[in-house]
């Protein structure tokens, strides 16, 4: 299992406001007490309200709540936005205060979805790289709507770049990180992007219209949410 797996994984066994013991967390996830012990450090470092020490026990606790507030998608984007400003340019507070802020809106986001594809990190995750990838959503939205195709330059997790057309067919939101789910023609499938990681994107003038096995209802019933 990815560490950031894992540490998705602590978030959501600490949320259910119970006292856990790390020996216990332990055997759950099948790693070593000691591996426990540096992901709390490392939640705590991150923001996460966790409260606990080795030995006793650790549990997610909220000093401060709010009433539930419904966000768009566009509505998270401009949050996380001026979060990942604030981390860049502000003092140190404010740093603090924003990555906290942060980590706390992503522990309570709806659960209602599968795991993203491939573990890219929840609540360590760097807001530099994240900022990256908002100048690339308003020509995929666009693209979207319009089901105009686009081309981009993307670079993977092993530093591979490669030239994609694409079909592009909606983009979600995991803890951060923003992705592109869309039908690839030159892997004549489907595919899904890291938003931060396109390099350069153009909207082409051809359209595309859904045919069998390529429209988004076709991609959530293969991955079985259809």
């Amino acid at each position: 299992m990815r560490r950031s797996d894992r540490l998705f994984d602590l978030i959501l066994l600490l949320r259910d406001g119970q006292l856990h013991r790390a020996q216990d967390l332990a055997e759950v996830l099948e790693v070593s007490t000691r591996t426990i012990y540096r992901d709390m450090d490392t939640l705590i470092t991150s923001g996460v309200p966790v409260q606990g020490e080795r030995g006793i026990g650790y549990m997610i606790t909220a000093a401060i709540t709010l009433p539930p507030i419904n966000l768009t998608e566009v509505e998270l984007e401009a949050l996380h936005l001026g979060m990942s400003i604030v981390q860049e340019a502000a003092d140190d507070q404010l740093q603090r205060a924003a990555a906290s802020l942060t980590a706390k809106i992503d522990a309570v986001l709806p659960e209602g979805r599968a795991a993203p594809p491939s573990g890219w990190g929840f609540a360590v995750y760097p807001f530099s790289e994240a900022a990256n990838g908002f100048k690339n959503m308003p020509p995929i939205r666009a693209a979207i709507k319009a089901r105009q195709k686009l081309e981009i330059t993307y670079r993977d997790q092993s530093d591979v770049v490669s030239n994609r057309i694409l079909r592009p067919l909606q983009m979600e939101y995991w803890g951060r990180v923003w992705t592109l789910t869309a039908w690839c023609e030159a892997r004549d499938n489907f595919r899904v992007f890291r938003v931060d990681r396109i390099e350069q994107i153009s909207l082409l003038e051809t359209t595309f219209a859904d045919e069998d096995g390529k429209a988004l209802a076709d991609y959530l019933h293969q991955i079985g949410e259809g």
